[in-house]
């Protein structure tokens, strides 16, 4: 394959007859992909979820379109809300007969200074993010444990490892969501259950290319070794990767899928 102009991957049913759930799955963005690419992979059946109402509808319509899968649901939920949180796994629960891989991709970032940074903002960012990825891992596990099984995979960043200005309040949660994702492993393998997280780097979609400024996206393509920014869906690989049984021996890390020079 040519790094540089990558071709998509046909499926190899990695997840086949398994149900999955992923969170903030509805636009042109990293989630989507995962739940096309979870279709594609042989999966029975898939809940999305959002908080905007329009997109979400329109996305399940597409996912069932361009999949031929019917059994594509959506949920709305907010993830900063306990009550919704629990309402959307229950939900996946009944539609599906068990949800057995959770995607955590709800996520909010922004660009600020810290010293210009007020805590609206700090506690915004860490709410959707990281608390909202925490909500999500300790309901599901609680579900997953009376099964003895299940698979959740998060998605972090490499800026939870690397540092970037203006973003303090993104970095910190993503950082968060590393230990997470560490600390619940060691707790969910006691009852079968397998937490991993992906950390992407740069991962274009049309949503950045429309909101980003030109010159901005080139800086950080520049600094890719491939000096390209990866495909959503090429992300959403790492994360089927991780949530098939080909990881089984696989918890608790973090897998970065970044080609980021140093």
């Amino acid at each position: 394959m040519d790094i540089h102009n990558p071709q998509y991957v046909t499926g190899h049913n990695l997840l086949q007859e398994k149900s999955v759930l992923i969170t903030a799955a509805a636009g042109a963005g990293i989630g989507f992909s995962a739940a096309t690419r979870a279709v594609e992979e042989g999966c029975r059946g898939i809940v999305i979820s959002d908080i905007h109402e329009g997109r979400l509808s329109a996305s399940v319509e597409k996912l069932r379109e361009t999949t031929g899968l019917e059994a594509v649901y959506g949920q709305l939920c907010n993830v900063t809300d306990e009550s919704a949180v629990r309402s959307l796994i229950d939900f996946a629960e009944a539609q599906l007969g068990g949800v057995d891989i959770l995607i955590n991709n709800a996520g909010l970032g922004t660009s600020k200074a810290l010293i210009d940074m007020d805590d609206e903002e700090w506690n915004k960012v860490i709410d959707v993010t990281l608390n909202g990825t925490m909500r999500m891992t300790r309901y599901m596990m609680t579900v997953m444990k009376a099964r003895g099984e299940g698979v959740i995979v998060n998605n972090a960043s490499v800026l939870g490892w690397r540092a970037q200005k203006e973003q303090a309040h993104y970095a910190a949660a993503k950082a968060g969501v590393m230990a997470l994702t560490r600390c619940a492993a060691l707790e969910a393998a006691e009852f079968g259950v397998r937490i991993n997280a992906v950390s992407p780097s740069l991962a274009v979609h049309s949503m950045l290319k429309k909101s980003a400024p030109e010159d901005l996206l080139a800086e950080l393509e520049a600094r890719e070794a491939y000096g390209r920014g990866a495909e959503v869906w090429e992300v959403a690989n790492v994360m089927i990767f991780l949530a098939s049984d080909y990881s089984s021996y696989l918890t608790g890390e973090t897998i970065a899928c970044s080609s980021q020079r140093a």
